[in-house]
């Protein structure tokens, strides 16, 4: 098992491991990346493991499969889920899926972004990377 990445994702009882090839994971997230240069490696062999217990087994799931196969299908995911997707991505500095996330829950979710505005709101302005969801944020409330 050269050049791999182990995770541990999630909280008790819920943690998952999860391996990934190093070469993929260093090309597709400047976070990994940086995770990755500052564990030098010794020899060919050498694992680097990784805990991430701030993010759910399920969301990981979704992430990895991203960024192995730079496809993300968001018919099949509930609108908090989505969310969630978004905050990995951005932790992940996974640049490029953001406004296809912003874009999706702008133009398809706008009911429920409403229903769910303080959360909406909260989210984006924590995140200074979701701007398309901060000038939605922003021009609704103008319209209110």
């Amino acid at each position: 098992m050269k050049n791999i990445m182990i995770f541990e994702v999630g909280n008790d009882p819920n943690i998952k491991i999860f391996c990934a090839h190093m070469i993929i994971l260093n090309y597709r997230s400047p976070y990994l990346r940086r995770i990755l240069s500052t564990n030098k490696k010794k020899n060919d062999e050498t694992l680097v493991h990784i805990k991430l217990s701030n993010i759910s087994p399920e969301i990981f799931s979704v992430i990895l499969r991203y960024i192995y196969g730079g496809k993300l299908s968001l018919e099949e995911y509930d609108n908090s889920d989505i969310i969630k997707i978004l905050i990995v991505a951005n932790e992940l500095s996974l640049q490029e899926l953001f406004p296809y996330l912003e874009t999706f829950l702008i133009e398809r979710k706008a009911d429920w972004m409403e229903q769910n505005f303080d959360s909406i709101y909260r989210t984006s302005f924590e995140n200074n990377s979701f701007l398309r969801l901060q000038n939605y944020c922003t021009d609704f409330t103008v319209l209110i």
